[in-house]
């Protein structure tokens, strides 16, 4: 069955062809960890955990990297402002190390929260500075550098297809800009190598050029060549990393081995807050997987929110949507607790599922016919087993759930047992009202094989 991704360096959808059969390398850009990650930040990985668990579905041993920026992602695109590390390191009041450690702990904690399996490595930029070092003196050597008051950059006039990736008018931008460019050549230059200058920082190395820190870009680079190797299979981002950070990762990458790190680029879409704006860590304010949970939302509510779209199109994060998606998720937990063991994976819905994840990872199509599979003719037994097989994709962990214990007053628990009896006597007009006053007190009750089941 044909596997198929829209690849953002192509503009097209492309069948998946490894480089190694059986394998695939896949590398993801991580988190800056000066903050919290918010709810858009973690969709972008719920869509790299799902391309990981498809490429697994089809058979392929994925190395999965996913870097950490724990140094040189400056407050400003444009090489200019300050260390993200360092101004969160005044923001807390701790060290700039210590801010990563933290924050890094958080982000694990909460993709682990959201079935998120964790990468083969996480790749630390400041366990690898020598790597990136050695990068840029290859970059040099090949002559694509120049040296000014600050730092090494990358003279993107020197590559004739920079920026190719996200189809950037160089000669538009470059005609458009207002700022003062200081000693850069070309407004699309970036930084390599950033020095120290008079004000010491907490984060700096020495180099052939001087006391400094690397670039933001450099580290992917670096990191994922020693880890992935020269050339490997897919790049995954934020589409937010398209016109600066992955155009500047393949520059680098083409200076100093002639070809882009990766053959597949794939990128995932915004996510939306009510009035359409992107949710963004740098405007202040943003919502934290916690703060979900502190609503009373189930972590794997915000994953089946997000896998109810395609991870190419905007999302729109309301209460009402999460509301829904924790409604929609409590309903397959209950199908499935009910549905007996024993089964085998029907292979018409295996099939009819597997051509849809294999098409660009369209889980809403995946999902309706998961709910089309609950709702036929199959045995019980055999759609447990089709929803079994479907969730190693899906990731809803419906085999470890366990209901929580729930406390139910004696005077709701008298009007359950009296409804029971008066269904047991054929007295539905009693039973109705029995039920209303349940609902009335908080509670909603289902009739299953195995009595009464009452719930919040």
């Amino acid at each position: 069955m044909e596997l198929m991704f829209y690849d953002t360096y192509e503009r097209r959808l492309r069948p998946f062809v490894p480089l190694q059969t059986g394998a695939a390398g896949l590398y993801a850009c991580g988190p800056t960890v000066y903050d919290y990650a918010h709810i858009g930040n973690l969709r972008t990985y719920l869509f790299g955990d799902l391309l990981r668990r498809v490429l697994a579905l089809n058979g392929y041993a994925v190395n999965h990297v996913i870097c950490v920026t724990d140094v040189g992602h400056l407050t400003s695109d444009a090489d200019t402002g300050e260390d993200k590390m360092e101004k969160g390191s005044r923001r807390t009041s701790q060290s700039a190390w210590e801010i990563a450690a933290f924050y890094t702990r958080a982000f694990q904690q909460d993709i682990a929260a959201l079935h998120i399996l964790a990468p083969a490595v996480w790749a630390r930029a400041t366990e690898h500075i020598q790597e990136q070092i050695d990068f840029i003196a290859d970059i040099e050597r090949n002559g694509f550098t120049y040296r000014t008051a600050d730092g090494i950059y990358f003279d993107t006039q020197k590559l004739e297809r920079y920026g190719h990736l996200a189809r950037l008018d160089i000669g538009g931008l470059q005609s458009g800009h207002r700022v003062d460019l200081r000693d850069k050549r070309t407004v699309t230059d970036f930084a390599l190598w950033k020095f120290s200058g008079a004000q010491q920082r907490q984060m700096e190395w020495d180099s052939p050029w001087g006391r400094g820190f690397p670039g933001w870009h450099i580290e992917c680079s670096a990191m994922s060549t020693k880890y992935l190797g020269a050339l490997f299979d897919i790049h995954i981002g934020g589409e937010d990393h398209i016109p600066v950070h992955h155009s500047n990762e393949i520059a680098q990458h083409e200076a100093c081995h002639a070809h882009p790190p990766a053959r597949y680029w794939l990128h995932g879409a915004f996510l939306n807050v009510d009035g359409g704006d992107k949710m963004s860590k740098s405007a202040g304010e943003f919502l934290r997987l916690d703060t979900l949970v502190e609503r009373g939302f189930d972590p794997l509510a915000y994953r089946y929110l997000v896998l109810s779209a395609h991870y190419r199109s905007p999302l729109t994060f309301s209460w009402a949507a999460l509301d829904a998606a924790q409604t929609a998720l409590g309903r397959l937990r209950l199908a499935w607790r009910r549905l007996p063991d024993g089964g085998q994976p029907d292979a018409g819905y295996q099939q009819a599922m597997q051509a849809e994840l294999n098409q660009d990872l369209n889980t809403p199509r995946a999902l309706a016919l998961m709910w089309e599979l609950l709702k036929s003719e199959l045995p019980p037994a055999t759609q447990k087993a089709t929803l079994r097989w479907l969730d190693q994709v899906l990731g809803f962990g419906l085999a470890e759930w366990t209901p929580a214990l729930l406390e139910v007053p004696d005077a709701v628990q008298a009007l359950v047992t009296a409804r029971d009896q008066a269904r047991q006597e054929k007295r539905w007009a009693d039973a109705d009202t029995l039920r209303q006053a349940i609902e009335s007190a908080g509670f909603t009750v289902r009739d299953t094989p195995a009595g009464a089941s009452v719930q919040r």
